[in-house]
């Protein structure tokens, strides 16, 4: 899953396709280096971030969806919380909704009925807090246990209240939302606990703080961090890899299955 972040305020490329047509761009670029999905944002995610509008949102990101679907096969997800930008990205060519709320801030299940409607796929991640303050003090008890007990309630309401099947539902644990770097840890070492679902496992890593924490290293330099999780990832049953940097990601990742594959022969 290629990123492209429609904002003037990211983190990890400073606003650099803001513009539409640099954002479609960029799109393309990464479909040529292997992105299977794009993911489209239009309102920054990253701790500390403050919320945009409604209307600012789907300025930003419709218009790049728009050409997007005319040009690329791959699927389009829209990364967003609102749920009238979910159903105008839908309705433009996106078709999954990447929720980094999974519906927990409204209580009409607006965005899961329209997701519903529109049998699109929906990943549900994991976060505490807001973006605004989600790194202040984020503590758990248990995380792993927390993250599985989180996806539980999520996709009883999902299935029992709307109707939104199974089927259409990925699951992301939510590496660095609410997370300290011990936190990210015990989920990035716990990836098979969540396997129960039997569904997808999204697992975004890609320069994000805890890699800087970690290893020491500045947001442009944390690339060969992020591909040693992603490749552990995979190995213990990740299926999406949300990723800034494709053609590298891609690379290390298909080397790595081939090992895999060659490893489950062996034993």
């Amino acid at each position: 899953m290629g990123v492209v972040n429609v904002t003037p305020d990211s983190f990890s490329d400073g606003g650099k396709f803001f513009d539409a047509e640099a954002a479609v761009a960029h799109a393309l670029k990464l479909v040529a280096e292997g992105a299977e999905i794009l993911d489209i944002g239009g309102e920054s995610t990253r701790p500390g971030a403050t919320p945009v509008s409604e209307a600012e949102e789907l300025r930003r990101v419709i218009p790049v969806i728009q050409k997007l679907s005319a040009q690329v096969k791959v699927p389009i997800s829209i990364d967003t919380t609102k749920p009238g930008v979910a159903r105008a990205a839908l309705a433009t060519g996106a078709s999954i909704v990447n929720d980094v709320g999974a519906a927990t801030h409204t209580e009409d299940f607006s965005m899961w009925k329209i997701v519903a409607e529109n049998h699109a796929g929906y990943i549900v991640m994991h976060a505490q807090g807001s973006p605004l303050t989600m790194q202040e003090n984020p503590v758990y008890r248990d995380v792993v246990r927390e993250v599985n007990g989180f996806f539980s309630e999520r996709l009883g309401l999902m299935m029992n209240e709307v109707g939104v099947p199974m089927e259409q539902v990925i699951l992301d644990v939510g590496i660095g939302f609410g997370k300290t770097s011990e936190h990210n840890l015990s989920l990035l070492t716990s990836l098979k606990a969540f396997a129960r679902w039997r569904r997808p496992l999204l697992i975004g890593v890609s320069r994000k703080s805890f890699l800087g924490k970690l290893s020491g290293a500045d947001v442009q330099n944390r690339l060969p961090a992020a591909l040693a999780c992603a490749i552990l990832a995979v190995g213990d049953g990740a299926q999406i890899i949300r990723t800034h940097d494709v053609a590298e990601t891609v690379a290390a990742v298909r080397m790595a299955e081939i090992i895999f594959a060659r490893k489950k022969n062996v034993e």
